[in-house]
């Protein structure tokens, strides 16, 4: 990584005010995973956040886990069955040696919102997924590519019906207002020219094809530019405008920084620093997870989490995803939730922040949080150990939970747990998760 960050974006070194301690170990793991387990708390706590970083910015490749996923993935496309893919995800964030990947894959699969409602093929719902997961870290611009030239996008935006004398213009505003340039950055003339800049892009046997004969080849101007683009020129010119990377540079800290905790100047300055480095995202990911800021008092618990977030931390925190509860359960909750997996509501995708939490799904995070505890979530309950992943000691089992949690011994809303008797693990794992600290990672 460059040796001199963007400014705002200086690097962490532990200090008394900052210190290297459990509560920004869980928070590192908690905003850039899923949360973990007590051994790896533990070690990264005694190793340092370098080594802590760099393990989840380069995780050990895992080859018997992927082939036992893409097994798992043939036969849930196979199947037919939308909810078996939701399962092959979900046991992806339960087992994947890679969680900072998969809370990319999830942070681009809200970008590029893709519903299998219109779509409507498992197969491509699939490979897109995959390619989300292939180019999570990489140039912004080869994922960009690969995701507007992938069936499922063009179908999801009517790309086919797109043709010369006859533009769509879905595929084009979405592309200036959701990927790239964001609203207000752009005015309806550059829509409607960008949709003749794509006219020809159409799907073929199962796959993106360019057709020559249905693609306007005028001279169009779109955004002040004047000359007769195709799409990948399109693609160019959107790629290089400044917007692009301020919108990429919204996006992860978004991410991985919490509400309030990151400013314009800020964001500003990550944006010039991916135009320099070719918009690739592993750097601006990398520059985010080192920098002080990432570990200020202000960005530690401040972000309410996805359902995915939610019900896989929990479950990966206590390893319970070490004997996996059924994905099929795990998926259905997530939706319950709020967040059903290949199925964003819109284009614009899901809310994030504070808009995961209503009445409803605040109902659903307590009933997830007792499934849990109960066993619920697995075909035979009864072989469920929910002591494995306890912190070790003689404590209170509410204080030790929380030190897994959330890295410290008594959040404010722990107190209000106090009884007279010392709960079971199931009952304190079960009121734990249902607090309003269990919200925030």
């Amino acid at each position: 990584m460059n040796a001199s960050p963007p400014r705002g974006w200086q690097r962490y070194e532990p200090s008394d005010s900052a210190p290297w301690d459990l509560q920004r170990v869980v928070h590192l793991h908690r905003r850039a995973g899923f949360g973990a387990d007590w051994e790896a708390l533990q070690r990264d706590l005694d190793e340092g956040p370098d080594a802590a970083i760099d393990r989840l910015l380069n995780p050990q490749q895992d080859p018997a886990f992927e082939r036992l996923a893409a097994t798992i993935g043939d036969a849930a496309t196979a199947s037919g069955n939308p909810n078996r893919l939701k399962a092959w995800w979900v046991f992806r964030m339960l087992k994947s040696p890679d969680p900072l990947g998969e809370r990319l894959t999830l942070l681009w699969h809200n970008h590029f919102a893709t519903s299998n409602r219109k779509v409507n093929n498992l197969v491509w719902m699939r490979e897109q997924n995959d390619l989300l997961r292939r180019h999570a870290r990489a140039p912004f611009g080869d994922l960009l590519r690969a995701v507007v030239k992938h069936p499922a996008m063009l179908t999801w935006l009517d790309a086919d019906s797109n043709r010369k004398g006859r533009p769509n213009e879905n595929l084009g505003r979405e592309l200036m207002e959701l990927f790239t340039l964001g609203a207000g950055a752009y005015a309806e003339t550059d829509v409607a020219a960008a949709a003749r800049a794509l006219t020809g892009w159409t799907i073929t046997r199962q796959a993106f094809e360019f057709r020559e004969s249905r693609h306007d080849d005028s001279e169009l101007t779109i955004l002040g530019q004047t000359s007769p683009l195709d799409g990948d020129g399109l693609l160019d010119l959107l790629l290089a405008r400044p917007e692009t990377a301020r919108r990429v540079a919204n996006r992860l800290g978004g991410l991985l920084m919490g509400e309030g905790a990151i400013d314009h100047e800020a964001i500003n300055s990550l944006a010039a620093g991916l135009q320099r480095n070719g918009l690739n995202i592993g750097w601006g990911v990398e520059t985010i997870l080192r920098s002080e800021a990432f570990f200020r008092d202000d960005n530690l618990r401040t972000r309410v989490t996805s359902p995915a977030q939610h019900a896989i931390g929990a479950l990966r925190s206590l390893r319970l995803a070490d004997s996996p509860p059924s994905s099929l359960l795990v998926a259905e909750w997530i939706a319950r939730m709020g967040q059903d997996l290949f199925y964003p509501p819109n284009v614009g995708g899901w809310t994030e922040g504070r808009s995961w939490l209503s009445t409803r799904t605040l109902i659903a995070r307590a009933n997830f949080a007792s499934a849990l505890a109960e066993g619920a979530l697995w075909r035979s309950p009864d072989e469920v150990d929910l002591v494995v992943g306890l912190p070790p000691g003689s404590g209170p089992i509410v204080e030790r939970l929380s030190l897994l949690f959330w890295g410290v011994a008594a959040p404010d809303s722990v107190p209000a747990l106090a009884k007279d008797d010392e709960p079971t693990t199931a009952e304190a794992i079960a009121r734990l998760l249902s607090l309003p600290d269990s919200t925030l990672g």
